[in-house]
């Protein structure tokens, strides 16, 4: 028995917010598919995670672990209810159609073929419940060369166009510290869902989605591919700067610091030249637009990296915020805990260990004003639900035992 801290809340689904009444089945682990879990439960859905026996998503297991569990876990599984099944058994295979039959969204990021190995295809799904709608993200997609790939976030990252443009000109291509393909994947996923739920108010049809991860990364590109067919322009890794507009870039502060200064609108950049003394810069009519400072951009970082250079961090961005420059620091986890604009906005939570100690969590986004989401449950321990949500779906007690006994389910 694993001991996963969770909340008081731990029988029927006592959610509420806009999607309140919508039920999901989720199949999927680690990060693409839950986390899409994740953002319907936060607003409200009941969303019944399904989870191997004995270790279950191995999410539970991943970076830093408290009493046996990733701290991760209290994030990614908040608001979800846990059975522990084995989907590779006859008996595991037919609770999922039950449920599915019952279910709005079904959610999966297995290898595609895999949930039609165990007789879970959508052909089949859908037969039982039309209304149903399929998530299916994967590395690839459903179709094409290299649907069979096995994908992962990091890959997909490279294959949308992303690897490619971070760090420094003329080294290695750094990675974004976090898996960001798959985050992109789940939050195109849930736009999916809730296109589909538009479309079957309207018709009363289900439907499948096919999420790709290295597409929603491409996804977010913005001129990278018109630039290449207009132009034949490959582009690549600039650093801290952003390729074609200017002035916007990181500068070194006097106590070693760096502030983000993005002084790119016309407006803007005729008010950051005044600032630091160049008032002949920000009446020039060379630089009056973008395209003449993108001309210019290494001349116009110079300018403001000596400014910077005089002056600490908080001293910059003091001087930028009174003349409405946007600016920034770059922020730290311990920035971030401490920040008073991140805690007025409800972006810190606390959750309350059943060990009586205490955790800080994002909170939850986005801000609705007139039915947000929120926190109603903890992560659940695996297999915390399994016996209740058998049991709603008709099965008795002495065939759930039989099923532990079996090791089909494991219950706690």
């Amino acid at each position: 028995m694993e001991h996963t801290h969770h909340s008081e809340a731990a029988g029927p689904h006592k959610g509420n917010g806009p999607l309140a009444g919508l039920r999901v089945l989720e199949l999927g682990q680690l990060i693409a598919g839950p986390f899409a879990g994740k953002t319907l439960a936060d607003f409200g859905a009941e969303v019944i995670k399904i989870e191997a026996p004995g270790a279950g998503d191995p999410l539970r297991k991943w970076r830093m672990l408290k009493d046996g569990t990733s701290v991760w876990w209290q994030v990614q599984s908040r608001n979800k209810r846990s059975i522990a099944m084995d989907l590779r058994t006859p008996e595991g295979q037919d609770i999922v159609r039950r449920l599915a039959t019952e279910a709005d969204v079904l959610i999966e990021n297995f290898r595609p073929g895999a949930m039609e190995d165990w007789g879970l295809g959508p052909e089949g799904l859908l037969s039982l419940n039309p209304r149903l709608i399929m998530l299916r993200i994967s590395g690839y997609g459903q179709t094409g060369p290299y649907r069979n790939r096995p994908g992962f976030g990091v890959v997909a990252e490279a294959m949308g166009g992303l690897r490619h443009l971070t760090g420094e000109p003329g080294r290695v291509p750094v990675r974004v510290g976090i898996s960001l393909g798959d985050t992109l994947a789940a939050l195109h996923g849930v736009i999916g869902i809730l296109l589909a739920l538009q479309h079957r108010n309207a018709t009363g049809e289900g439907q499948v989605i096919d999420v790709a991860l290295y597409e929603a990364v491409f996804n977010c590109m913005e001129s990278l591919l018109p630039e290449y067919s207009a132009f034949g322009a490959v582009r690549g890794p600039a650093g801290s700067a952003l390729p074609g507009i200017a002035p916007t870039n990181a500068y070194l502060c006097s106590d070693g610091g760096y502030a983000l200064i993005a002084g790119n609108g016309d407006s803007i950049f005729r008010r950051l030249m005044e600032l630091i003394g160049r008032p002949d810069l920000a009446h020039d009519q060379g630089l009056a637009d973008n395209a003449g400072r993108v001309a210019r951009v290494s001349e116009l970082d110079e300018v403001i990296g000596a400014w910077t250079k005089s002056r600490t961090v908080d001293e910059v961005l003091s001087a930028l915020d009174a003349a409405s420059v946007p600016a920034g620091r770059i922020y730290t986890v311990e920035d971030i805990a401490k920040d008073p604009h991140y805690q007025a906005r409800g972006m810190l939570d606390t959750v309350h260990m059943e060990d009586g100690t205490s955790l800080t969590v994002p909170g939850v986004i986005p801000k609705l004003s007139k039915s947000p989401g929120k926190r109603h449950r903890n992560a659940p321990r695996l297999g915390q639900d399994t016996a209740q949500v058998l049991r709603e779906i008709g099965l008795q007690d002495d065939q759930i035992q039989q099923m532990i006994e079996r090791g089909i389910v494991e219950a706690h």
